[in-house]
């Protein structure tokens, strides 16, 4: 990803915003009319949890009845927080590293909006061509075998004949199959 574009640039200002006390059906309402996957819990203005379809799904299941339950007795309490001026390769990796398929965007204690896995991806676009990082240039070398092959004209613009098997970079389509200039002469 672009390391330009940050979190501020691609997350959703808009979030369902709710208090503990709220009844969960209600919550869950405002939601589905706000097409959002994800509340707010705060405390006045202070951050105090989430509330994602997951954790309704589980109180559903585990108890009490939704009818009589609260926000509090569903949402989760750690709150996987991220900077608005954070990178979006680093918003991925602690997304990643908290299992979490979104953050809450603060500035100080107050949330901004919410910054969905969706807004990663449509941040790749905003940012142009992604750049491999270290770790995934390791991770293509390895199971490839061919480090740094890209770097020197390598290998990324061959493929294999379908006809003879030889290794070529000069490869047309002809009657349904890849041919290398040999195959086709024939």
């Amino acid at each position: 990803m672009n390391r330009d574009v940050t979190v501020q640039d691609v997350m959703d200002r808009e979030y369902v915003g709710v208090s503990e006390s709220d009844g969960l059906i209600d919550t869950v309402e405002l939601l589905l009319r706000n097409d959002a996957e994800t509340a707010v819990v705060q405390r006045g203005s202070e951050l105090v949890g989430v509330m994602t379809q997951e954790d309704v799904l589980a109180l559903v299941v585990e108890g009490p009845e939704p009818d009589t339950a609260a926000v509090g007795d569903a949402m989760t309490e750690s709150v996987p927080t991220v900077s608005p001026d954070t990178g979006l390769d680093a918003a991925a990796d602690m997304m990643s590293a908290q299992e979490s398929h979104r953050l809450v965007v603060t500035a100080g204690p107050e949330p901004m909006g919410i910054l969905s896995e969706r807004d990663l991806l449509a941040g790749r676009e905003l940012g142009g061509p992604a750049e491999p990082r270290d770790s995934e240039r390791a991770v293509t070398e390895a199971s490839t075998g061919m480090e740094g092959d890209s770097e020197r004209g390598g290998y990324e613009d061959r493929s294999i004949c379908e006809a003879c098997g030889t290794f070529a970079s000069d490869l047309s389509s002809f009657n349904g199959q890849l041919l290398c200039p040999d195959c086709r002469a024939m």
